[in-house]
């Protein structure tokens, strides 16, 4: 009877939690279904669409005359693209060294790069701000995915601790085949980490997909903006330029950006989760 009380008190609290949750969700895509010039903030507030289902804002928003959002969401998947690779090829790299191999200086080395772990980011937004200017990079997308072909402290921390996990006879038994220290990281240690890999490249999605401040420093062509600020834009533009509500389409539009997101999270789900956990258990 413990075990029964124990469980509906957990699956009430965790209902109640996510409906919480999704309620924002809810009402921007009830908002988003409106009709042009029909009223958004209503008394009572209307949860869930009952009435309006204009799916078509949808595609309004992505062809709009003023400022279609497509270009954005192109450009933003575009960083999205070359964000992973960078962060899954150089972080892999980087942790099979220090996990590995064998070098003098190795552990000092690794704790360099946990210390810079505890300088924060705004720190080095001016010096990079300077470095990326001089360079002639302003304006241009290179600021924006250069630097994870870098790799970053936190993403070598969490891929070396999985790495460290596996035996080392599996280094020797390939390395007795022939592979050199190239062929084991290819063809041993890195369909060993496709949990972390897995966690790396998620996370790098969202930061890159939610990022405001970088395109926000680094673009000043509309035409490359991301999806983050372009919705600004968009929202800006959308009530210029028509006399009506046009609420409805910033819904929509916010909600388009949001929907990418939630595809990738059901689309990972057990492998993200998986990961999250193989990776806090081992190393």
């Amino acid at each position: 009877m413990r075990e029964a009380v124990h469980a509906v008190i957990m699956y009430a609290l965790l209902i109640g939690v996510g409906t919480i949750i999704l309620m924002p969700l809810s009402w921007m895509l009830t908002a988003a279904l409106r009709g042009p010039g029909e009223v958004v903030y209503t008394v009572p507030v209307s949860w869930f669409p009952t009435k309006s289902f204009h799916f078509e804002n949808f595609m309004t928003v992505l062809t709009y005359k003023g400022y279609p959002l497509w270009r954005p969401l192109a450009n933003t998947l575009y960083l999205v693209v070359l964000n992973v690779l960078g962060v899954l090829i150089s972080n892999t790299l980087v942790a099979y060294a220090f996990a590995r191999l064998r070098f003098p200086g190795k552990e000092f080395l690794f704790r360099i790069v946990i210390l810079t772990m505890l300088m924060p980011g705004i720190v080095l937004m001016v010096p990079s701000f300077l470095l990326f200017n001089a360079l002639g990079w302003y304006g241009t997308y290179l600021p924006l995915w250069v630097p994870s072909f870098f790799a970053n402290a936190w993403s070598i921390f969490i891929t070396r601790q999985y790495m460290r996990s596996f035996p080392r006879d599996l280094d020797d038994a390939a390395r007795i085949d022939g592979c050199g220290y190239f062929g084991i990281y290819r063809r041993i240690i890195l369909p060993l980490c496709k949990p972390v890999m897995t966690v790396l490249a998620v996370f790098t999605f969202q930061g890159v997909w939610n990022d405001f401040t970088g395109p926000l420093i680094y673009l000043k062509d509309a035409e490359k903006f991301t999806l983050a600020i372009a919705l600004d834009y968009f929202r800006r533009s959308a009530f210029s330029t028509v006399s009506v509500n046009t609420t409805n389409l910033v819904m929509a539009a916010s909600l388009l950006s949001v929907i990418p997101m939630l595809v990738l999270y059901f689309a990972v789900q057990r492998q993200l989760i998986g990961g999250i956990a193989s990776v806090g258990l081992k190393g």
